[in-house]
């Protein structure tokens, strides 16, 4: 069983940060959030076992390239002010780019996996063995 460091979970970890910042952009799409409540929010998206420091480090990143934009809130909170994020003009092209980008990856992986299936059912389950010619040259 591979272990917490497998290269698997590298991967899905790196995919999930990959991810974020247009499940970001995307909740802010839909109305201003303070970081707290966007934490909460990209559980829907299978998100929620990252770092919440990497999130907000994540936001002032997507602030500093324009895609985001932040006040102050010192009216809505019964503690110390929060920020509220909001999504910019140029962060709804980059989220609109993102969608796009990830529809044409979803129809190829589709179209990956129903070969992968089609072949699965075609073989029984079975690879297809190696020809002796291609097994006596070592390949």
């Amino acid at each position: 069983m591979p272990g917490p460091n497998s290269r698997r979970e590298r991967r899905h970890a790196r995919r999930a940060a990959g991810m974020m910042e247009s499940a970001l952009l995307l909740l802010l799409h839909f109305e201003p959030a303070h970081g707290y409540t966007l934490l909460e929010e990209v559980g829907e998206f299978g998100l929620d076992a990252m770092d919440p420091s990497a999130v907000y480090r994540m936001l002032r990143d997507m602030e500093d390239k324009g895609w985001v934009n932040s006040t102050w809130d010192e009216e809505q909170s019964l503690g110390p002010p929060r920020r509220v994020y909001r999504i910019t003009d140029v962060g709804e092209k980059v989220l609109a780019a993102w969608i796009q980008d990830l529809d044409e990856t979803r129809k190829m992986l589709n179209r990956l996996v129903r070969r992968y299936r089609t072949h699965m059912e075609v073989c029984e389950g079975k690879h297809y063995a190696r020809s002796t010619e291609t097994e006596s040259k070592g390949l």
